[in-house]
């Protein structure tokens, strides 16, 4: 697409929340990939190592309230949101402008060495906002998996303790003590060990296919952290509470309040993981919040600045203050062009009503997933909170996970306009994550499309 064509889509509708004025429509002028995006992926593939894989493919040129559309014109559907990071949209304005008047200034001098304000007003908003009235502190990062890490880091060094408890199932980022804690190896860990260690494994409610409550299954974790690790050995336990590429899995009511219970009773650590259910996703500002759990710490990243990486660590200001000072920090971390993001997109958050589109979304959600199921029994479980909702597809005779029909409707989708994700240790589930900027309509139509492709598939 030219930029005389580009300039173009840009002129013909009114802005959408949360993004350039684009067409809102799903359009198909070629097939998917079409020939300018065919040339790019050449390229990729001669200079972007293998290993770098990618879902969708096409080569973006603008994305916008609920589309993103290609080098060959055609605007895809965007259930996706570059998995959950895109929550306000792919160019909020109020972002936009606080980027560009940011860049205008400086674009780094790293906090360590000159302090700025933008890194402490996005520090202070993470300790308003974030679940808990107890005094807080943060620490700002570059990516999810920072976070995390650091986190271990402060709960080891805060209760002088080694140990860490993680989740079947769960998904914490790729480097090396972050693959350890995560569950599932193909494609995130096999061929890269040996891993970190004191990283020991509980299991995770799962109601669909665990069939326990809450409590009963927190009962069964408890006892294998406590037998085969021990309190006393315990740093920290660290869980999504809604599981991610796990397979959006949403524990049964009581399962995380226990875990928390039995933590304050051991002096361990609680870590809620949110960096993708966080900053209004789940239809609260974080899913912590939905279970009625307050966190020790909580890591934060996707959403937190409308697109440009920045990550967090926000909890008790007693366990934030244990590391010495020089302890905590990185070159890049708190960059003050993704501090002023973040601000605006806060901003966002908490003034633009999309803590409520979340929920109305999700309705919109598990109102057409759940005619589907209806009609098609493959579709064994519809799970979720807010705008993340999750489809897992099984064998209806034996409720084995399909993973073979999963990737042939999400493939299926992807080539009629519809992007959507697969996700889940079995590889049987589609996530929605669609931009909170998204329109009804658009979501409605991307979910005929996923009704289709299950249908022919």
């Amino acid at each position: 697409m030219s930029t005389t064509e580009s300039a173009t889509l840009h002129a013909t509708a009114p802005a959408p929340l949360g993004g350039p004025t684009l067409p809102q429509e799903r359009r198909m002028l070629t097939s998917i990939p079409g020939p300018r995006s065919q040339q790019l992926l050449a390229r990729k593939a001669e200079a972007v190592a293998a290993g770098v894989g990618h879902t969708v493919p096409i080569q973006a040129v603008a994305a916008g309230g609920g589309v993103v559309v290609d080098a060959d014109g055609n605007s895809l559907i965007d259930l996706g949101a570059g998995i959950a990071v895109t929550t306000v949209g792919n160019a909020h304005p109020e972002v936009v402008a606080a980027v560009q008047a940011q860049v205008a200034q400086f674009t780094h001098t790293c906090f360590m060495i000159s302090p700025y304000e933008s890194y402490v007003a996005v520090a202070e908003a993470l300790n308003r906002i974030t679940p808990g009235d107890h005094a807080k502190k943060s620490a700002l990062f570059n990516s999810g998996a920072e976070a995390v890490e650091n986190a271990v880091k402060i709960a080891r060094k805060y209760t002088r303790k080694q140990a860490v408890v993680a989740f079947d199932h769960g998904y914490h980022g790729r480097t090396n003590l972050t693959m350890a804690l995560t569950a599932k190896s193909m494609p995130y860990k096999s061929g890269f060990g040996p891993f970190a260690s004191e990283v020991y494994r509980a299991p995770m409610s799962y109601p669909f296919r665990d069939g326990l409550s809450g409590p009963d299954a927190a009962r069964k974790a408890i006892s294998i952290m406590e037998k085969q690790v021990g309190a006393d050995n315990l740093a920290a336990i660290i869980i999504e509470p809604i599981q991610g590429e796990g397979g959006f899995i949403v524990p049964a009511d009581g399962f995380l309040p226990a875990l928390v219970d039995w933590c304050r009773a051991n002096d361990v650590v609680f870590i809620a993981d949110e960096v993708q259910t966080g900053f209004a996703r789940t239809g609260a500002m974080f899913a912590s919040e939905r279970f009625g759990i307050v966190p020790d710490l909580i890591t934060t990243a996707k959403g937190i600045a409308g697109g440009l990486p920045l990550a967090a660590v926000t909890g008790r200001s007693e366990i934030m203050d244990a590391s010495h000072a020089g302890g905590l920090g990185g070159t890049y971390g708190g960059n003050p062009i993704a501090c002023a993001a973040a601000i605006a997109a806060i901003d966002a958050f908490e003034n633009d009503g999309l803590i409520e589109r979340a929920n109305e979304l999700g309705a919109v959600l598990i109102e057409r997933l759940a005619e589907i199921q209806a009609a098609d029994p493959r579709l064994g479980d519809i799970r979720g909170r807010g705008a993340m909702v999750a489809a897992e597809f099984v064998d209806p005779a034996t409720g084995e996970p399909d993973a073979g029909l999963t990737a042939a409707v999400a493939t299926a989708c992807i080539a009629q306009g519809v992007i959507v994700l697969t996700c889940g240790t079995y590889g049987n589930v589609i996530r929605f994550l669609p931009p909170l900027s998204i329109s009804d309509d658009l979501l409605r139509e991307g979910l005929d499309v996923v009704a289709a492709a299950l249908s022919a598939a």
